[in-house]
């Protein structure tokens, strides 16, 4: 098949969809696909980039594009929001031959809106007042909307996505898909646990605050009282150290390693480095870093939301807290902090666990879908 995968996000590789991306494209191909990517800055140039109403500039681009070029694929495959003109473009010009858009939605809208009210009333939501709640009901939500209404096969990479899809948007159940993300094979080796008490935890991901980074704050602020030797790095967090050590106490700054940027090919090193793995986001799609830091045999703490609660199972691979929780997240590292016994065996079943979770595994999934809406044609 010929095949297109297009996506409102930068081509960079160390972004979270940009990486998604770039792993299917690459597993389609070894299964003999021929596969095409667009980003951002592929489709939008210039003074077309940015802004407020980049998403739409974005999506009008890409269906002008493919009402031009488009027939030469056998199936277009569009992350969103960024499908919504394509999406009706097809469905204003039936029968003109254009190919199948099939979404693929990384999480749903309405788990950020009850996160981040909840956030908002305590004075942790930065980007989400008034003005803010309400261009989020009036632009984004309509945009998610109509990408998940005018798609003809949807893929979502939880399954809370993948139940709202049909009990919210009414979408049929022989059109929606769980495929949740993978990780790259050089990830699947088990790294050993060190005897004695676990003193490096590792967080990645970019600083924001539906990422819990309050809530990362203050457990570690309690951490630091009861386990002095602690350590915590702070990953791929994409804004300057100064701005990420300025939100802790200064007692614990000392005990901070700040990493901004962390290349692709040297994540194995940063998971290997360190003893437990921290996400405590308020929400999320299905993260890569959470996959490959299990994939590595990394114990992990995590929140009971989203994503991550269709790949930990609290005891056996993992620890979940609930969101927002940051005692739950002090009991859990604490737990794992003091018993090597208890890291190894989590981290044990996370690497097991991951290997059933591969591109390779992904891509077959996805041809399936992209089969048979190309069938459809």
């Amino acid at each position: 098949m010929k095949i297109l995968i297009a996506a409102p996000s930068p081509k960079q590789r160390e972004g979270g969809v940009s990486n998604v991306v770039h792993n299917m494209a690459e597993s389609l191909r070894a299964r003999g696909h021929e596969v095409t990517c667009l980003f951002r800055e592929e489709v939008l140039a210039g003074r077309d980039g940015g802004g407020r109403f980049e998403t739409v500039r974005f999506a009008v681009k890409l269906a002008a594009q493919l009402a031009k070029n488009g027939k030469i694929f056998d199936v277009v495959n569009i992350h969103a929001p960024g499908g919504f003109a394509y999406g009706l473009l097809r469905r204003l010009r039936t029968g003109s031959g254009l190919p199948p858009y099939v979404m693929l939605l990384h999480g749903i809208e309405e788990r950020r809106n009850y996160a981040m009210r909840r956030e908002a009333k305590k004075g942790r939501a930065w980007f989400f007042g008034f003005k803010n709640r309400l261009w989020q009901h009036i632009y984004h939500m309509r945009l998610y909307r109509w990408s998940a209404l005018t798609a003809d096969h949807a893929i979502a990479i939880n399954r809370e996505t993948w139940s709202m899809l049909q009990l919210k948007y009414n979408r049929e159940a022989q059109r929606v898909w769980y495929i949740p993300n993978g990780v790259e094979s050089r990830f699947l080796f088990q790294q050993q646990h060190r005897d004695g008490p676990a003193l490096r935890l590792l967080f990645a991901g970019t600083w924001l605050d539906h990422k819990g980074v309050y809530y990362l704050r203050d457990a570690f602020e309690e951490l630091a009282k009861l386990l002095p030797e602690l350590q915590l790095t702070i990953a791929c967090c994409h804004v300057e150290a100064t701005t990420v050590r300025s939100f802790f106490m200064p007692a614990t700054r000392e005990k901070l390693e700040v990493i901004p940027f962390v290349p692709a090919a040297e994540m194995p090193d940063l998971y290997a480095r360190h003893d437990i793995f921290i996400l405590p986001s308020l929400m999320e799609g299905m993260p890569i870093v959470l996959l490959e830091a299990m994939a590595m045999g990394m114990p992990v703490v995590t929140t009971e939301t989203c994503g991550m609660m269709d790949i930990v199972e609290d005891g056996h691979n993992g620890l979940l807290t609930k969101p927002a929780d940051s005692t739950g997240i002090v009991a859990a590292v604490c737990r794992m902090a003091r018993s090597q016994e208890l890291r190894a065996r989590l981290g044990c079943a996370a690497h097991e666990t991951m290997k059933r979770h591969t591109w390779a595994r992904v891509a077959e999934e996805l041809e399936k879908v992209f089969s048979l809406a190309a069938a459809e044609r």
